[in-house]
């Protein structure tokens, strides 16, 4: 059997309890981080992506704690998430995103959020390594699998 290719790390989340304070850091920083690229709700800033690399390969978010336990469903009950990080890990198809999650959940490591189908169109899921940082696993988007976002 073919070993699948390796995923490509190509972002770093982090987890604001103040969303608003981190995008004025990591712009005065010199993150691009555009205004077009800002989501929220009535309570707020919830979701901010940019780049933190020249040739836009390493992307940056940044998200509130309450988006946070939107899409990883094992941080539902914390409340120590704020300044936490999700190390992410592209793949190339939708099904090589579960795989990889079965492989490392049946290996032992500790699953956050099974594969679901995330309403920005990629299939996503979430992992712990073994010292407890959360490893996003996501595919490509597909617009047809788009949906409204979450109420936060």
């Amino acid at each position: 059997m073919a070993k699948p290719p390796a995923p490509l790390f190509n972002q770093i989340n982090i987890v604001s309890r103040n969303p608003e304070a981190s995008l004025a850091f990591y712009r005065r920083l010199g993150v691009h981080l555009p205004a077009e690229s800002a989501w929220g709700t009535a309570t707020g800033l919830h979701h901010v992506n940019g780049s933190c690399a020249a040739d836009e390969t390493l992307g940056l978010d940044v998200d509130s704690v309450a988006f946070a336990k939107c899409w990883n469903t094992g941080w539902r009950n914390r409340e120590d998430l704020a300044g936490r990080v999700v190390l992410g890990f592209h793949f190339p198809t939708r099904e090589a995103a579960d795989a990889c999650f079965t492989d490392l959940t049946v290996a032992g490591y500790t699953g956050l959020q099974p594969p679901i189908d995330a309403f920005l169109g990629a299939r996503y899921a979430t992992v712990a390594d073994p010292d407890g940082t959360a490893v996003g696993l996501m595919s490509p988007i597909s617009d047809a699998m788009r949906s409204p976002p979450p109420n936060v």
